[in-house]
């Protein structure tokens, strides 16, 4: 059985060292396991949550998850919010699903990322040799900035009928987010980082985020750089997007920019995502869908939370378990034996979970 095989690859002895892009610890552990919080979220979350618990399971891997049950029924009560920011916190790594947001002004994803600090999102697609797009050879890096811009909530209605809207662009996080995606781009052989930005119009605001990314680079020789408006570069992305490495950009264009690599790739389904922050790294999906109307059918994709949990398991430094399960992923999209309705077939979540599985139970053979 893959339990019985796994359980000596996924040994701590001889791992690397935790990512020295963010200089995060990998994880607070006790009794020889490192706990995870686990918040399965809104929608599909719980199903797609299961597909990794079962895998975790099969595979053995020395992690156990302290499950927060937040979802948007729940979010306004501050003591279930609160347990859960002290439990990602004191675990210092999390997996979450998307939390749907519950009526009021409040969105608690954004929240979430504000208590934390999670101010680096970190997005890859790459295309699947199995999966039909428009476009192959695609592998790109889409880091937002996950905590100012147009996502500082701070609006109102100034008069009946007029709303003012706040844009913030700070220096200090500009200066922030451009150091990471340059650090990433040199810790991961990426070759150009590209600064997205508006600042042909938003001269103040994205042209200070544009010039922190220009100062940046100049302490980076190795790495080119280069510069797109963003409403280029979405046109670039659809024409030619094998052009892009590691795009770096404030936080309303990085939520377009990777909703739209992720359509370019098969979409919300298989594309993961992280966020960093300076003592917390939070895995998730990398196109922030609830997909409610199908919430309790079973017929979700679970790649892309799978996926999110392969690299978490990597920043864990159970390296051998996460490239194997991202292996297995792989092989899973490129034989197209198992097809979840987004992909064009019929399988449910636990039949492409079982799938998973099965080429796990080869890897490891």
């Amino acid at each position: 059985m893959l339990r019985s095989l796994a359980r000596p690859l996924v040994s701590l002895t001889g791992c690397k060292a935790a990512s020295t892009t963010t200089g995060i610890k990998p994880g607070t552990k006790y009794g020889g396991k490192t706990t995870v919080t686990l918040i399965p979220g809104d929608g599909v979350g719980p199903e797609i949550c299961e597909s990794v618990t079962t895998i975790f399971k099969e595979m053995a891997v020395p992690v156990e998850f302290e499950t927060i049950e937040l979802t948007k029924h729940t979010l306004n009560d501050e003591g279930s919010f609160n347990m859960a920011i002290t439990s990602l916190k004191r675990n210092g790594v999390g997996l979450k699903g998307v939390l749907n947001r519950s009526g009021d002004f409040r969105h608690h994803n954004m929240e979430f990322r504000g208590n934390l600090d999670t101010y680096a999102n970190v997005v890859r697609a790459v295309s699947f040799d199995g999966i039909k797009t428009h476009h192959t050879g695609i592998d790109l890096i889409a880091i937002r900035e996950n905590t100012e811009g147009e996502y500082s909530c701070l609006e109102h209605e100034s008069v009946p009928g007029v709303v003012e809207s706040f844009k913030v662009i700070t220096r200090e996080k500009s200066m922030r987010i451009a150091k990471f995606a340059f650090d990433y781009a040199l810790e991961h052989n990426r070759k150009k980082v590209t600064c997205i930005h508006k600042a042909n119009i938003m001269k103040l605001s994205d042209g200070l985020f544009k010039s922190c990314c220009q100062e940046v680079s100049e302490l980076y020789p190795t790495i080119d750089y280069d510069e797109q408006i963003v409403d280029n570069t979405c046109q670039q992305l659809v024409i030619n997007p094998q052009q892009f490495d590691v795009m770096v950009m404030p936080n309303l264009y990085g939520n377009l920019v990777s909703n739209l690599a992720a359509g370019l790739v098969g979409g919300a389904g298989v594309v993961p995502s992280k966020s960093y922050g300076s003592e917390i790294a939070v895995f998730e999906p990398g196109a922030r869908h609830t997909w409610m109307e199908m919430k309790g059918m079973y017929v979700a994709n679970p790649v892309a939370m799978v996926l999110s949990s392969a690299f978490m398991l990597k920043h864990l430094t159970l390296h051998d378990a996460g490239d194997k399960l991202i292996q297995a992923v792989k092989l899973v999209l490129n034989k197209q034996s198992c097809k979840t309705r987004d992909l064009g077939g019929n399988a449910t979540t636990p039949e492409m979970t079982r799938a998973i599985l099965n080429e796990l139970d080869t890897l490891y053979a």
